[in-house]
């Protein structure tokens, strides 16, 4: 199967099959990347540019060493270091960025919709990395990869996903794509940072941990996005942290081989306990280092997945 896509903005429209290839793609793209030589050659000629409009550690870092694992010339583009600062618009930035010679670009943007407006006036393909509270597809890829790897399967697995659901790109991917694979997904937070009707999404909500911890085979637990609250949506962080926070306490009566997710950045003692954060159930890590082969999957599969030898 070929990935017959331009770009990669959602995981909403994608199709099992698709989501599964990236998936599958990313299996060697790993090997590649924890190999002693960890470079390849697939994109060799071809320039991918990270533009960011908004401050990033992991998903920047995660891209640019995608790229360079497989050989491509990367460009980094800060929104504060840039003509964008002088008041020049996304769209043409893009096809100035685009003139001079991108072939992918990788856009994160304060604003929801923004990658998929750009990808509209640009030839070269557009990769989501967040755009405002509507997706982030390589962490909900990257999640699922890590989820499969850990479990070997995701149909049929029962997944908690606990935090900020309202502010959270991260959470939006994940639905639609576990759903799309088969696994039983649930939401877990105050009603205030749930959004409206988003039962209609195939998952159901929980206002308790305790109320269904004892069921999940996964946990995702999700930070609070201060930055992105209007106002303040619970009475304090402490009582977030005391309700809402995931413990050992809270975890007494979890399955034993509970996976504990997190996308980062973690703040510990409020949305996660440092011994939860550190204990063996977490793949925190994993999913650092699984971002990257996905990411790294990603590109190549956008760049038409030629018939190079991968490894």
């Amino acid at each position: 199967m070929k990935f017959n896509r331009k770009d990669l903005i959602e995981l909403e429209t994608l199709t099992r099959e698709e989501i599964e290839l990236i998936l599958d793609t990313a299996i060697p793209m790993k090997d590649v990347f924890t190999r002693t030589v960890k470079k390849t050659p697939p994109l060799r000629g071809k320039t991918v540019v990270n533009l960011f409009y908004e401050p990033s550690t992991r998903t920047r870092i995660s891209f640019e060493l995608a790229a360079k694992r497989l050989s491509a010339d990367t460009i980094n583009i800060a929104a504060k270091a840039s003509s964008i600062e002088k008041g020049e618009s996304l769209i043409d930035t893009g096809r100035t960025v685009q003139a001079l010679g991108a072939d992918i670009i990788i856009m994160r943007h304060p604003h929801s919709g923004a990658p998929h407006l750009l990808s509209k006036h640009v030839k070269c393909s557009i990769i989501n990395a967040g755009d405002g509270t509507h997706e982030h597809p390589t962490q909900g890829l990257l999640d699922m990869y890590t989820i499969r790897e850990k479990k070997g399967r995701i149909k049929g697995l029962k997944v908690g996903i606990v935090g900020d659901i309202l502010h959270s790109r991260v959470a939006r991917s994940n639905i639609w794509g576990l759903t799309k694979l088969g696994a039983e997904v649930c939401v877990i937070a105050p009603a205030t940072l749930i959004p409206r009707d988003i039962e209609k999404l195939g998952v159901s909500v929980y206002h308790r941990p305790e109320e269904i911890i004892g069921e999940l085979d996964v946990i995702n637990i999700l930070r609070i996005q201060k930055e992105r609250q209007k106002e303040l949506l619970f009475p304090s962080l402490e009582e977030y942290s005391f309700v809402f926070g995931v413990d050992s306490t809270k975890l007494a009566g979890a399955k034993k081989d509970l996976l504990i997710m997190h996308p980062g950045p973690m703040n510990r003692g409020i949305e996660i306990s440092s011994d939860v954060a550190d204990s063996p159930n977490s793949v925190v890590d994993q999913q650092v280092t699984n971002g990257v082969a996905v990411r790294m999957a990603v590109l190549y599969l956008l760049s038409g997945g030629k018939d190079e030898n991968i490894t």
